[in-house]
């Protein structure tokens, strides 16, 4: 797989389940996407195969667009946590994230999921505004609170990432 590079049309885009061979190109993609924090490229291996159920990858012709990570919370099966929203910068604009977290929520695996969570920071305007516009489609409240603090959890050494929770979700 490659990565974009050049501003493109996204409307033949194929969204999918990743796999394991996935895991390098996703790994490409989140480290190329600066509001993102980058973890190994081990552990988007195993995105790519453990949690591939809950997460979703967006190609075009083998050039890889989007992907999002996320996992069923152990303790509320029912709430999906959106880890990741990686789309490349040509692909910006287009409603790619908004089609990914649609269709990951469409999936017979998310059926019984009646809430969404993820952590943003303050400045993350386009995180923000993707999760507002989820919350409005499904007509629900979004609640915000601090998940990690700044000081606390981060030694000062990271903004504090706000806990955003949709739900319930009106299906």
């Amino acid at each position: 797989m490659q990565l974009i590079r050049d501003a493109m049309n996204t409307s033949g885009v194929v969204l999918r389940k990743p796999i394991d061979e996935d895991g390098q190109s996703v790994h490409q993609l989140i480290t190329q996407t600066p509001e993102l924090d980058s973890n190994s490229c081990y552990c988007n291996l195993l995105q790519c195969g453990h949690f591939s159920d809950t997460s979703i990858i967006a190609e075009q012709q083998g050039v890889v667009l989007g992907f999002i990570s996320g996992y069923l919370k152990p303790t509320q099966p029912q709430t999906l946590f959106i880890w990741q929203v990686a789309v490349s910068s040509a692909a910006r604009g287009q409603g790619l994230g908004s089609r990914m977290l649609q269709q990951l929520l469409d999936r017979k695996e998310s059926a019984s999921v009646t809430h969404l969570e993820t952590t943003i920071t303050e400045t993350n305007d386009a995180s923000w505004a993707l999760f507002k516009r989820l919350a409005e489609n499904f007509d629900a409240p979004l609640e915000r609170s601090v998940m990690f603090d700044r000081v606390t959890h981060f030694n000062d050494e990271h903004d504090s990432e706000l806990l955003a929770r949709i739900g319930p979700l009106a299906r």
